[in-house]
């Protein structure tokens, strides 16, 4: 669910704790500490060699930035709220959106925006089903036992998905209920909000992706592959729920820019990747207990994806060597 408000449906439905355990140092005697003291640096040098099976990590990606990488993310995200602010298609920034009135089911905005959903909806299930293989390739999580299983009933769920339905009441939210994972729910307001095909085909992506995970978490160790990496990257706190949102506008922004590779235009490149993370262009940049703050977004999906904030800054197509579409 991209929620625009400090809740989220996915809570209702599956609420997780963590406890952390803690010793008292009181409790541990000097002499333990002694022993310990001798046998941390083995101790430690082990843990970090051993990763336990059920959290895989592909050996050829970097776990850190550069502070030229570190630039290049920033500028990239200059360069998306610029092109949202010229662009007569750019996505209204989420924190605009909460401003606004409701908007009838049947109002032309709406109306239109349902539309666009229901017409791309069939492009995003291929375009998300493929980025999902890409992802679990890359981040091992096809080599954990029983994975292979998980990822395809998660791929038999995003096929089953047909129906966009317009709510009133859900207002610059779009949501799914796994009682009916058949339906993606969106408040018109975000209908009205989303008015290219790029950043319609960007949140029907993340939704698509929920529906994937089901009702029994299926994808959980994916989400937390790819949030580790995340949080390394960026020196950002990206746990529990985050995890999986953040994999959700991963795969938004990767069917996206697969959606700009097959229909080319003579929009500019960066303009259009752009649509699918401008309506986090927000000036009031605030997260929650399940989501990072939509700026923050944008910097972690930039910092997992170079060769998306290179062409934003550059305007090269990194998929055609030596063309330019700006």
């Amino acid at each position: 669910m991209i929620n625009m408000q400090p809740h989220r449906l996915r809570s209702l439905i599956d609420a997780r704790a963590i406890v952390w355990r803690r010793t008292s140092r009181f409790l541990i005697s000097r002499a333990l500490v002694f022993v310990v003291l001798l046998c941390s640096g083995p101790i430690a040098t082990d843990a970090q060699t051993r990763r336990p099976r059920s959290e895989p990590q592909s050996s050829h990606l970097r776990s850190t930035m550069s502070p030229e990488e570190r630039e290049m993310v920033e500028l990239a995200i200059a360069v998306v709220c610029l092109e949202r602010r010229k662009d007569p298609l750019g996505s209204v920034p989420i924190d605009e959106m909460q401003g606004r009135p409701s908007l009838p089911v049947l109002s032309p905005e709406a109306v239109a925006g349902a539309e666009r959903a229901q017409r791309l909806l069939p492009v995003a299930k291929t375009l998300v089903s493929n980025s999902l293989r890409q992802l679990a390739t890359r981040y091992a999580f096809t080599s954990v036992r029983g994975a292979n299983l998980k990822l395809s009933q998660a791929l038999v769920r995003i096929r089953a998905v047909k129906m966009i339905e317009p709510d009133m009441d859900s207002r610059d939210n779009a949501s799914v209920y796994l009682r009916n994972p058949h339906t993606i729910t969106f408040g018109t307001i975000f209908l009205a909000g989303l008015p290219s095909d790029e950043g319609m085909i960007s949140v029907l992506a993340h939704e698509l992706i929920h529906i994937a995970d089901g009702d029994s978490d299926s994808l959980q160790i994916l989400f937390r592959a790819i949030a580790n990496r995340a949080a390394s990257l960026t020196a950002l706190t990206i746990r529990g729920q985050k995890a999986e949102e953040l994999t959700c506008d991963l795969v938004g922004v990767m069917a996206a820019r697969s959606y700009v590779a097959a229909s080319p235009s003579y929009e500019p490149l960066p303009r259009r990747i752009a649509r699918s993370v401008a309506h986090n262009c927000v000036e009031i940049d605030e997260g929650d207990e399940d989501h990072l703050s939509p700026r923050s977004t944008i910097r972690a999906l930039l910092a997992l994806d170079p060769s998306l904030t290179r062409e934003l800054v550059s305007g090269r197509d990194e998929r055609a060597p030596g063309r330019s579409n700006r």
